[in-house]
């Protein structure tokens, strides 16, 4: 027995020290990262102590990449390294307008205020949309547009969602012909339904969409509009919409030094009643005729000056002013109804509570403002801006009848400041 366990203990020996072995061989071969690197830095001094370059015909996977101090040198073509199916023209491009932005951490601000640009190009709108509907009326667009907002703030979902499907909605109609009224709501729903699955981070179920529509839509109808309506936009969805123009524009204006970008900080109470004037006045199918940008700067202007929007937006008073014109008759009436209170929701944070979408009463604030267009602002006409929004006339100039209008029109602040607990617009 004992002659037996000796000769079995060398081969129990060498059994377990082979996987040892076998790791150790292993652990040779592997590179040390901070040897490799310190080799090919030392490499990379001694080819610019002899000033030579590596031969063009040189088979070597390294490339020869120029430093600082050899601008000279020609630049490694990025659609040759490795990229052959990608487009880099435009990633470094200056963008058309001087970013108003700071100085980003996180990217090049340049960058990000050139793809912001070129969405709002990328994303159009038809304005002529509803010529293709002969069997419906703008006003149609108007109350789908009411009602989805109704839904929003029922299932409280955020502004961005409803601007998102505000827009898959008007896109996707740009895409059809002869879409008869039945089948708005469907459209109408099946937006919402897509830009809250886009956009919320615990998007409402299929079912509830479908509840809010009275049985009018069923959860089938709904999923299979669904395929339809992305396959027509060509999975584009995510537009640069008014309300994230706004959000950027209320960040930049109200930035302090050591602030960052991605905190804002601004009243929330300011932010809600710009975008109550924005939600207004996008019911008017006219607004299709405006970039998104444009839109939330001709907002913004209405509660602060020509200054402040040029410097958060970088758009000049010739580039707005068609828009400014055109939204004097909505902050008329938003001026003579005054607005609503910043509304509170269970379960959400208070720093998140002017993102949720409201409703108010819009269609009639929307009838309101279409009385004004005809008869309060005819006199305007043949100003290059209205008057009393961005040149209010002198006070030795006003007419009785000028006088009564200008008491309605929303005045110019010198720059952005909170409004009062009413939450009424500033007077």
């Amino acid at each position: 027995m004992r002659a037996k366990r000796e000769e079995t203990e060398p081969a129990s020996t060498e059994h377990t020290a082979r996987p040892r072995k076998r790791k150790a061989d292993v652990a040779i071969y592997l590179h040390d990262v901070d040897e490799e690197v310190a080799e090919m830095t030392k490499k990379k001094q001694r080819e610019c102590e002899l000033g030579r370059s590596p031969d063009a015909g040189c088979t070597s996977p390294q490339r020869w990449i120029p430093t600082p101090d050899q601008e000279e040198d020609q630049a490694v073509a990025l659609i040759n390294a490795g990229f052959p199916h990608y487009n880099f023209h435009n990633v470094l491009v200056t963008p058309v307008r001087c970013a108003p932005l700071p100085a980003l951490c996180w990217a090049s601000k340049d960058v990000v205020w050139n793809n912001m640009l070129e969405k709002d190009k990328t994303y159009s709108r038809d304005v002529h949309v509803m010529e293709k509907h002969p069997h419906l009326q703008p006003k149609m667009r108007a109350v789908l547009l009411d009602w989805l907002m109704e839904v929003s703030e029922v299932y409280k979902l955020h502004r961005e969602s409803y601007h998102l499907a505000q827009d898959y909605f008007d896109r996707f109609m740009a895409t059809q012909r002869n879409v008869f009224k039945s089948t708005l709501q469907l459209i109408g729903i099946t937006c919402l339904f897509i830009a809250a699955k886009v956009e919320e981070m615990y998007p409402p179920k299929v079912h509830q969409f479908a509840y809010v529509t009275d049985e009018a839509c069923t959860e089938d109808e709904i999923l299979s509009m669904e395929i339809i309506i992305m396959k027509e936009l060509k999975w584009s969805l995510s537009p640069q919409t008014p309300i994230s123009w706004l959000n950027v524009y209320m960040q930049v204006a109200y930035l302090q030094e050591t602030d960052q970008l991605l905190i804002p900080k601004y009243p929330q109470t300011t932010f809600s009643q710009i975008a109550e004037l924005l939600d207004l006045c996008m019911l008017d199918v006219r607004c299709l005729e405006f970039s998104n940008g444009v839109l939330a700067a001709s907002a913004l202007f209405h509660f602060s000056s020509l200054e402040l929007v040029e410097n958060v937006s970088a758009l000049k008073r010739v580039e707005v002013e068609q828009c400014v014109r055109w939204m004097v008759p909505f902050a008329l009436a938003l001026r003579e109804v005054g607005g609503s209170s910043m509304k509170t929701f269970t379960g959400i944070p208070a720093d998140d509570m002017h993102n949720i979408q409201t409703h108010v009463s819009y269609i009639s604030w929307l009838d309101r403002a279409y009385s004004y267009q005809d008869v309060e602002l005819e006199r305007h006409v043949s100003c290059p801006v209205p008057s009393g929004v961005l040149t209010p006339p002198q006070s030795s100039e006003k007419t009785e009848e000028s006088v009564r209008v200008d008491t309605a029109v929303l005045k110019i602040l010198p720059r952005i400041r909170t409004p009062s607990p009413q939450g009424r617009l500033p007077k």
